[in-house]
């Protein structure tokens, strides 16, 4: 597989991955026992910790990728799908 279509498959598993881990941790003011201030959504989240998700995100790409690379190098799974 060339290196850009490598980088290319990443970059869309990566976004995949980024949008099954935000919903994950959020909590709420509400449901932080803190009120909410006027103009404020109720259901904003209470801390994001973007920094936490985006390593996450990125971790969990890197596996599926090194997991795709590797079904897509082995052997025995290139002849089951011939």
């Amino acid at each position: 597989m060339p290196i850009g279509s490598i980088i290319a498959v990443y970059f869309v598993t990566w976004w995949l991955c980024l949008f099954l881990v935000l919903p994950f941790g959020i909590r709420s003011h509400a449901e932080q026992g803190e009120g909410v201030e006027p103009g404020n959504e109720p259901g904003a989240p209470w801390r994001a910790n973007i920094g936490k998700k985006i390593l996450i995100t990125t971790l969990l790409s890197l596996v599926v990728m090194v997991l795709l690379l590797w079904a897509m190098s082995n052997p025995i799974l290139q002849e089951y799908w011939r």
